[in-house]
């Protein structure tokens, strides 16, 4: 099976190393230069003290031309309507894509493609970027991923034949699979990038457990969960799992980078608009993270 990845971040390295093991695969990067580098190099995976290298072909997303059988877009979400519009010019449509952005926000652009077999997923796993084609594999998860629409049989195939220390598990229910992790996103992201604080701080410091809390209330109370103890349990397990990693959003604003915030939480502020709902600490957070946003940014 030929796979294609567009973006070359933390994410779209880490996917390209791991299944050019069992695939062959084609990287495709923003700039012209990191896809050299790639070619060079290979990509160099850092996992605790080893160092592993892939060989994988690397071409400018320009020249990406959807031929492969399955394509990973590991971009972020407000990225994505470029790639949407390369999509409508291609002279083939592509036969699979697969989805892997934070939040929800990116849901009404996907009912823009049509014709297509379209699969969203969640990633669970750490990693960090350390040069154009470095990825450091810092904590170990899972991705879950799920049909929206079109044909389930490749998605289920592909996730079949991933290398074991690489896991894939495809759900039945996609917006249940992206809630669960939207709640976590929209708690511990914008919390740790505010505060400036890992993880762990979250719940470890009481006065940043009381914001936790509140705003964890605010969100469930427009998501209208059912047991929301639950969702509280999973928020406050990951941030004890997770204590010494730094959130993507947070590593996104010591970057200068733009986040996906609004994908995160503009995507429940908009739910609550929908329902009449006031949610005055989630506008809060939101404009926080928006005020430390760059008026640009954004690499694939």
């Amino acid at each position: 099976m030929k796979v294609g990845v567009i973006g070359a971040g933390s994410i779209g390295l880490l996917f390209a190393s791991y299944i050019s093991k069992i695939f062959e695969v084609t990287i495709y990067t923003r700039t012209e230069d990191q896809a050299y580098q790639i070619n060079e190099n290979g990509i160099l995976l850092r996992k605790k003290a080893i160092i592993k290298q892939s060989s994988v072909k690397a071409l400018p997303i320009s020249s990406w031309k959807g031929i492969e059988d399955f394509t990973i877009v590991t971009v972020k979400q407000y990225q994505l309507s470029t790639v949407l519009e390369q999509i409508k010019h291609l002279s083939k449509r592509p036969k699979n894509l697969l989805f892997l952005q934070n939040g929800m926000g990116h849901l009404k652009l996907l009912e823009e493609i049509k014709g297509i077999n379209l699969f969203v997923g969640t990633v669970e796993h750490g990693a960090l970027k350390e040069n154009a084609y470095t990825v450091s594999h810092n904590g170990e998860g899972a991705t879950n991923v799920a049909i929206f629409r079109g044909d389930f049989s490749c998605l289920q195939n592909f996730a079949t034949k991933v290398p074991a220390d690489f896991p894939i598990h495809v759900q039945e229910d996609y917006y249940l699979m992206l809630r669960n992790k939207l709640i976590v996103n929209a708690v511990i992201n914008p919390l740790t990038s505010i505060f400036q604080v890992k993880n762990g701080e979250l719940i470890q410091n009481k006065y940043f457990f009381r914001v936790l809390t509140s705003l964890f209330g605010e969100i469930s109370f427009i998501l209208n969960l059912d047991h929301p103890e639950e969702h509280l349990r999973q928020v406050m397990g990951i941030c004890k799992k997770t204590a010494e990693n730094r959130s993507s959003m947070l590593k996104d604003i010591e970057a200068n980078r733009l986040t996906e915030v609004d994908a995160i939480l503009g995507f429940i502020l908009e739910e609550a608009d929908k329902q009449e709902k006031q949610a005055p600490l989630l506008e809060i957070v939101y404009y926080c993270i928006k005020g430390k946003e760059p008026a640009k940014g954004g690499e694939l």
